[in-house]
């Protein structure tokens, strides 16, 4: 077989390759987006709830922390998807200075969330919303989470679920603010 010939068939077959591996490789995560200015931060709504014991939990009592502030629900495939690098990540950033909290969006009976809380073992606060409270009408999306520098500012927003490596980069960058 002439050179020229193999040379064109590797080619190709080089080329088929590259094609299937771009159509069935997973899709690859956008770069996280950088944390709001400090001198554009707005903030953060006062939050003043109770967790599942009944203790009153107060964002105004975390100043000086950086707090990631998770909207979720036990029926939220995305939101299981999330709690196991939370649960990591509230472990290991404790002592830094991270204060990580859950509102429960579920409606109804508490049962279910204390269910998924024991389930998982979650360490950190669990609040459940009191009626007209008015951060919870501003979640369009679940998991919502804020993510608040010590200040009580909204450093960044994010929607769906996030990989645990992105909040720990984040707060990484807000530890040496």
């Amino acid at each position: 077989m002439p050179k020229a010939i193999r040379i064109g068939q590797a080619v190709v077959i080089a080329a088929a390759l590259a094609v299937l591996w771009f159509a069935f490789s997973p899709p690859r995560r956008k770069p996280s987006a950088p944390l709001v200015t400090t001198a554009d931060r707005l903030l953060m709504t006062e939050i003043h709830l109770k967790d599942l014991n009944g203790q009153s939990w107060r964002l105004e009592d975390q100043l000086g922390k950086i707090v990631l502030v998770n909207f979720w629900a036990t029926w939220c495939p995305p939101c299981r998807e999330e709690t196991p690098g939370l649960i990591r990540l509230a472990n290991a950033y404790e002592a830094r200075g991270l204060r990580v909290v859950g509102i429960s969006m579920d409606e109804g009976e508490v049962t279910p969330v204390v269910r998924f809380t024991n389930q998982y073992r979650i360490p950190y606060p669990i609040l459940l919303p009191a009626q007209g409270f008015g951060l919870a009408d501003r979640v369009d999306s679940l998991p919502t989470t804020f993510l608040v520098d010590q200040r009580g500012r909204i450093a960044k927003t994010y929607i769906g679920a996030v990989p645990e490596a992105t909040f720990q980069l984040d707060v990484d960058r807000l530890l040496v603010e």
